[in-house]
């Protein structure tokens, strides 16, 4: 078992994020070390997206959440991007539209899951709603505290219909976040990311830690675990949730389906109409003056 797999919360632990390393990096020293196998998960990856899109056996539904700057956007990029788009759907979970507001709160969430083949990525999540409305009392505790077994019953539908689920918290620290706030603020090129609420939810920070515990411990399952990403360094957090997808998959042990022609048949076809396309092409063909 490699250390990725240490990551994974067991289901009814009790986990404290303050005693969790975000700096860990294992054995790699260098982001150097770690792009050579980065590089070869993101193949692994790409090889299992193919497969899963050819077999319609399986789907996959990834959750990325996080404190603000924790790298959910540079995760998808750097990591998930390797997936083909064609079978790929990334979802931005913000504050719930009108419409959303007037469904249940795992409405907006199950319409964008992912069809058998395909791959669905949740930037923030369903989770959102024992994370933001908890911390900042916008519904009563009696509503949030019975969420989380309605997103267990929510998560546990979608996995007895063949989605495989990963959910990831992307761990930072305090001086990790603030040292990502002063980027954004110094490269102009990143000034599309910077929002007023970002500094004001870091004022809660105990909150979303107290929150994000209860999370992680109440709703990480046998067919839905949480795994915590030490995350303060991108590309070890790269490479953790990469390793991660790709073992994963491949536990599947998908298989492209079998045709549904008879290939010898087709290949006689194929024959007769490449011979037939090389004589029309000669009869076509201008003849050489002696």
């Amino acid at each position: 078992m490699n250390c990725f797999e240490d990551f994974r919360v067991k289901p009814g632990s009790k986990i404290c994020l303050d005693k969790i390393d975000p700096s860990f990096k294992d054995c790699y020293n260098k982001r150097k070390e770690a792009t050579p196998v980065i590089k070869e998960l993101d193949a692994r990856i790409r090889a299992q997206q193919y497969l899963m899109y050819a077999e319609q056996k399986h789907s996959l539904l990834i959750c990325l959440q996080g404190r603000d700057a924790a790298g959910k956007d540079g995760t998808i990029n750097h990591v998930l991007g390797a997936m083909n788009p064609q079978g790929c759907s990334v979802t931005s979970f913000k504050q719930p539209s009108k419409e959303e507001a007037a469904h249940d709160f795992l409405w907006r969430c199950h319409k964008v899951a992912p069809a058998q083949g395909h791959v669905a990525i949740y930037n923030r999540s369903h989770y959102e709603d024992v994370l933001v409305q908890r911390v900042h009392n916008m519904v009563p505790k009696s509503v949030w505290s019975e969420r989380y077994e309605h997103i267990n019953n929510f998560e546990k539908l979608l996995s007895d219909r063949g989605t495989l689920i990963l959910k990831f918290f992307l761990h930072i620290d305090a001086d990790e976040q603030l040292k990502r706030f002063k980027q954004r603020i110094d490269d102009p090129t990143r000034h599309w990311k910077i929002s007023e609420s970002d500094y004001i939810e870091a004022g809660y920070w105990e909150d979303y830690t107290s929150a994000f515990e209860d999370a992680l411990n109440k709703c990480s399952t046998i067919y839905a675990p949480w795994f915590v990403i030490p995350a303060n360094h991108k590309w070890f957090r790269n490479l953790a949730v990469a390793s991660i997808v790709a073992d994963t998959m491949e536990a599947l042990k998908m298989a492209f389906p079998k045709p549904s022609v008879d290939i010898d048949e087709i290949k006689k076809k194929y024959h007769s109409l490449n011979k037939q396309d090389i004589q029309e092409g000669l009869a076509a063909s201008p003849k050489r003056s002696k």
